[in-house]
């Protein structure tokens, strides 16, 4: 894993966290039984939620992370610094492709993403170490450049063509 500065405070960051497990509560989701919040924050602090809404026809569907996002995007906010997603399964679960794709279009690849497991915040058994690119409670760091590595983005529709 690449060093970084992150640039979330740790105030902001547990808001992050608190706010897609806040998400998840608003999970419809009778189909799979796999309920998923996540939450995006705004340079001012701002959280918006969202949670995955099942529907009976499947394709209809629609992820946590993509119902945060268009809430946020469809009430005039496009720029976010951080994203936190959370499921019931006590470890990191990373957002599918398909949102990873459209969080692309508004975030930079430099982005915190964490991935918190369901039992957050973790502990380690004494002796136990901390796995790699994990941090305190348990919580994946990562970033969308590195889950979506070589992605196609908006700047790509502007570069010249024959």
């Amino acid at each position: 894993m690449s060093a970084r500065a992150w640039t979330l405070s740790v105030e902001d960051r547990e808001k992050l966290i608190q706010g897609a497990f806040e998400g998840k509560k608003g999970s419809y989701s009778p189909y799979s039984k796999f309920p998923v919040g996540a939450a995006f924050i705004t340079s001012d602090g701002t959280i918006i939620k969202g949670a995955n809404i099942e529907n009976a026809s499947y394709g209809g569907t629609i992820c946590a992370e993509r119902t945060a996002i268009v809430k946020a995007v469809s009430e005039g906010i496009r720029s976010f610094i951080g994203l936190a997603v959370v499921t019931n399964v006590n470890s990191a679960v990373s957002p599918c492709g398909f949102c990873r794709q459209v969080i692309r279009e508004f975030c930079s690849l430099d982005m915190p993403i964490l991935l918190v497991p369901g039992d957050y915040p973790q502990q380690l058994a004494p002796g136990e170490e901390r796995k790699p690119g994990y941090t305190e409670g348990g919580v994946r760091e990562t970033t969308l450049g590195e889950l979506l590595p070589d992605s196609f983005g908006p700047e790509h529709l502007e570069l010249p063509r024959k």
